[in-house]
């Protein structure tokens, strides 16, 4: 199955527990009064949110090439994602970085603090649930990379900011329970503002982290270094070909590749057979790396024989 359908069943996944988390915080926010449970709320409403716009991003790629985009609308997955980093993570940061900031300030008590912990633990469950959900799908496509090498080098955004999003949710969890366990033992309500702020930092972090990785997908990246590799082989695998003299990728979207190749060909060859040589290096390398979907090939000498 393709990366898109692993990364669809782990974005309703995590929009369903992240949904009935921040239904269940905003609640207990509603009964406790806490800073850090407040936070919390707007990161799983924020989270939620997100989901949706990589629904919508999946969505809108998939519209057929027109004549103002010939090579097909692949990237706005990556746009959307952008937004993800860019409004939404960075939004809910900015909140809870103001929320803390004020609670220090400011300290106030924690009402019903068994309610807040309660929520905070099932959340912990749900997100862990999440999380869980999101592991397994990427170990499906990640190629026995680590989850941190699969983030940086995956070409499809989906998995990687749920990924992203369910472990920070599941840090941000255990600082607001660590802020509200400390400010009831301690008597100080500081330290469930203190707790806010981390969380607003941390959400900081992640969004700035998504920022950077999609930007780098916008502008566009190359295969990845496996599979360029065996494009490469695969293109000189013919005994009619006697150089690869350079090779270009790009991804256009997750599961579109771009291919432009210059080849040397043997200048024996007819132009029929030159033809033929050509039509056979696109099925071989379609045949060995299935994301390549438009490929160009420039016949050449190899003058430096």
């Amino acid at each position: 199955m393709s990366g898109t359908g692993h990364g669809k069943r782990a974005i309703f996944a995590a929009f369903a527990a992240n949904l009935g988390i921040a239904v269940a915080k905003f609640i207990g926010f509603l009964l406790t009064r806490s800073s850090s449970l407040l936070a919390e709320a707007v990161h799983s409403l924020a989270d939620t949110g997100n989901q949706g716009l990589l629904l919508l991003g999946d969505h809108r790629a998939r519209r057929a090439p027109d004549a103002s985009h010939p090579f097909g609308y692949g990237r706005e997955r990556y746009f959307w994602a952008f937004v993800v980093a860019l409004v939404l993570f960075i939004g809910g940061a900015a909140f809870a970085i103001y929320e803390g900031i004020a609670k220090i300030r400011h300290p106030h008590a924690i009402e019903s603090a068994p309610i807040a912990m309660g929520i905070l633990v099932v959340a912990m469950v749900l997100e862990g649930g999440s999380f869980a959900t999101a592991v397994k799908e990427a170990s499906a496509v990640r190629r026995g990379r680590s989850l941190v090498r699969y983030i940086r080098e995956s070409r499809a955004p989906e998995l990687p900011v749920v990924l992203l999003e369910d472990a920070g949710a599941l840090i941000g969890l255990v600082l607001a329970l660590l802020g509200v366990v400390l400010s009831v033992t301690t008597g100080n309500p500081v330290f469930d503002g203190i707790a806010t702020l981390c969380i607003g930092l941390l959400l900081g972090v992640i969004a700035i982290t998504l920022a950077v990785e999609m930007k780098s997908l916008l502008i566009g990246e190359s295969a990845l270094v496996e599979d360029t590799v065996a494009i490469e082989r695969v293109l000189a695998d013919d005994p009619k070909v006697e150089a690869v003299i350079h090779l270009r990728t790009q991804h256009l979207g997750p599961e579109d590749l771009l291919v432009a190749a210059k080849l040397a060909f043997d200048p024996a060859l007819t132009l029929p057979e030159l033809a033929l040589a050509i039509d056979a290096a696109e099925v071989r390398v379609r045949a060995e790396v299935p994301t390549v979907r438009l490929i160009y090939i420039e016949p050449d000498l190899h003058r430096n024989r």
